[in-house]
């Protein structure tokens, strides 16, 4: 039998509530009732509580039969907003989404230095614009999350990030020291799978998101909850080694999976073989289209490369869901069935494998759908990206 005193069991209550008005969007106090088991007095106190804290709505509906119309409750969803940032090798996505995990702001900035200080300074110009513009609001910009291509330690300090070598950063602390608002630090890949888990595949509890557009990164949920591993390095299945004095890679390696499997890569093989600098994914496409044999060929050997490393994963992790994010893989047709078709193992089982539709967005939407779960205090966070109807 589990005790407590009452505000604790109040608070777990309030999280219950918030929750599933979240996931149903527009709900009663009587349909809360029934689908939580409290009772309707415990109902209306927090119902209340929350309305006075501005942080649901009230809304009654327009209907034509005979009898009161029902009041529906919602998340007020302009209160606040959060700040989902990803913050890649020369290229910064934020995303701002309201209280209902909607986006409402995308901007993409690309820069040309790698330096550590520089870039702090960038960061702190943009998220006071963002603090700014939102800061008539009861609460404001309420969080920051950061996702981050590589390694952070359990106190959200950067162990190590391999394209700018940046090593035991303390990235949080150094924004914090120059912006009043609470500041986290995550890896991106888990902040993907956490967005993929939040706002797509609700009901998978095991899932892992790989990520292919900037090395390869993991994100992996296992029973509904992210996995960081002991000192918070789970995930980096990017260096994992697929050829024995293989590729030289930035972590100092040789042979690491990401050498072979990665969009950079197969962009720089591209780039190479065709004698063209910096492709970019249009220019990718139209090759594709003219079925480009040079190009088909590359892309070919990157698949049989992938589906190599996703064997492995698939072997230590037996996933519900596989989600892989690539924008290369949305472009080739049937990369999904010639991916499965290299699945040579009798234990590789695993339940489905797609392409995202979130994309390259995933990171920093995540971020976002992580600062408001953190933020309502909630356990569990069911979110769409559809227009609620009313």
């Amino acid at each position: 039998m589990i005790t407590g005193d009452g505000a604790y069991i109040k608070k777990i209550n309030r999280s219950i509530i918030l929750s599933k008005i979240i996931e149903h969007k527009m709900i009663s106090r009587a349909e809360l009732s029934k689908i939580t088991g409290l009772n309707k007095a415990t109902i209306s106190v927090q119902v209340a509580d929350l309305l006075n804290e501005e942080l649901i709505n009230e809304t009654r509906l327009e209907h034509n039969v005979v009898g009161r119309r029902p009041i529906m409750l919602s998340i007020n969803k302009s209160v606040g907003y959060v700040l989902g940032i990803d913050l890649d090798y020369k290229l910064i996505q934020y995303t701002v989404a309201d209280l209902s995990g909607k986006p409402v702001h995308y901007e993409s900035v690309e820069f040309e230095t790698d330096n550590y200080e520089e870039i702090i300074r960038l960061l702190i110009k943009q998220i006071n614009t963002y603090k700014s513009k939102y800061s008539k609001r009861r609460y404001g910009l309420v969080s920051v999350m950061i996702g981050v291509h590589g390694t952070v330690n359990i106190d959200e300090s950067i162990f190590f990030i391999p394209t700018y070598q940046w090593q035991d950063k303390s990235l949080k602390d150094d924004l914090m020291d120059e912006l009043d608002l609470p500041i986290t630090i995550q890896n991106n890949a888990n902040l993907s799978a956490y967005a993929e888990r939040v706002y797509k595949h609700h009901e998978s509890n095991n899932l892992l998101c790989i990520m292919l557009s900037s090395g390869i990164g993991v994100g992996i949920m296992i029973d509904g909850k992210l996995h960081k591993g002991f000192h918070g390095y789970a995930g980096e299945m990017g260096h994992m080694i697929i050829a024995q004095d293989g590729e030289l890679c930035r972590c100092g390696n040789r042979g690491c999976w990401e050498q072979y499997a990665s969009e950079t890569s197969l962009l720089a093989r591209l780039s190479s073989q065709l004698d063209v600098p910096k492709l970019t994914y249009k220019d990718v496409q139209n090759l594709i289209a003219k079925n480009d044999p040079s190009t088909i060929a590359l892309i070919e050997n990157f698949i049989v490369d992938l589906s190599t490393g996703l064997n492995n994963i698939i072997n230590m992790y037996n996933p519900e869901t596989l989600v892989l994010t690539s924008e290369i893989l949305k472009m080739y047709p049937d990369s999904i069935e010639k991916i499965k078709s290299n699945f040579k193992s009798t234990v590789s089982k695993y339940g489905t494998i797609e392409i995202s539709d979130l994309g390259n967005k995933s990171c920093s939407i995540g971020a976002c759908a992580l600062g408001i779960q953190r933020f309502l205090e909630v356990p569990n966070l069911l979110l769409s990206l559809e227009e609620q109807q009313t």
